[in-house]
């Protein structure tokens, strides 16, 4: 049985944000590889033929495989381990039994928990036969959340994450999704601040040592514009057009950004 790490109450912020100690750095480093394996397992599996329910079954496998908990199911009601969003669904598609098909963009997105505190973060792939227009959109949303990743750092501020994203997916012409957004993470998987895709450098909130964020720009060939679907969980661009959604949960370290959800070794 896992021991949980016994950690210090965390130290308020303005408007709820909360600083990490070192334990529960720990303990969300730990949540961070738990996610970055799923989502390795995740992008090796996913293929043309296989239903979308298959992935949640590997997700739910390997995060039981780690000893921790997932993260999205039964949050706020949703039904399934893995958030699998296909084509123009942007975030929060329901896997069932939809069937994957040669060139599809295929979001990924999961959470665990371990010791009482959360990681989370979200990758986007092409199913099959690779298209030029796809992976051009694929790679710029990779990109936009590594140019993010980039300027965090003590002293920066909110607007400068929000303004990196849009300034380099809009200069290659791409549509960034603004009724959505990134956020706090730790004991909550949604703590304060929000952490907006679009921004003006300067503005918002300064950035502090221990402060933990989730990053998630989406990333539209078409409008920025979204609408929500029957379900009240699957979120499309208004105008039907491709979608691409990346995400890590960061934390602004002395020495800048240190990606908590990337894959190590």
């Amino acid at each position: 049985m896992r021991q949980s790490l016994t950690t210090s109450p965390t130290v308020p912020t303005p408007a709820g944000v909360t600083i990490k100690s070192p334990r529960e750095l720990e303990s969300m480093r730990a949540a961070g590889r738990v996610v970055a394996s799923v989502l390795a397992l995740l992008r090796e599996s996913v293929s043309p033929g296989m239903r979308t329910k298959e992935l949640d079954v590997l997700a739910a496998r390997e995060i039981k495989r780690w000893g921790a908990k997932a993260a999205f199911l039964g949050y706020r009601g949703f039904p399934a381990t893995v958030c699998v969003s296909i084509n123009e669904e942007i975030v929060h598609g329901i896997p069932g039994s939809r069937i994957i098909e040669d060139g599809d963009v295929v979001k990924m997105d999961v959470g665990a928990i371990v010791d009482g505190l959360y990681g989370d973060a979200a990758i986007s792939v092409q199913a099959g036969t690779a298209t030029p227009d796809a992976q051009a959109l694929l790679q710029t949303g990779r990109e936009s959340l590594e140019r993010a990743i980039e300027i965090l750092a003590p002293g920066a501020r909110l607007g400068d994450i929000g303004a990196a994203i849009q300034e380099h997916a809009e200069s290659r012409g791409y549509g960034v999704v603004r009724e959505y957004v990134g956020h706090g993470i730790g004991r909550r998987l949604h703590e304060e601040p929000q952490v907006h895709n679009y921004g003006v450098p300067g503005r918002g909130m300064l950035l502090r040592e221990g402060m933990v964020l989730a990053i998630e720009p989406m990333v539209n060939i078409g409008t920025w514009q979204t609408r929500l679907l029957s379900d009240q969980w699957t979120v499309v661009t208004a105008d039907g057009t491709l979608s691409a959604h990346f995400e890590h949960t960061v934390a602004v370290t002395a020495e800048g950004a240190e990606v908590l959800t990337r894959p190590r070794g």
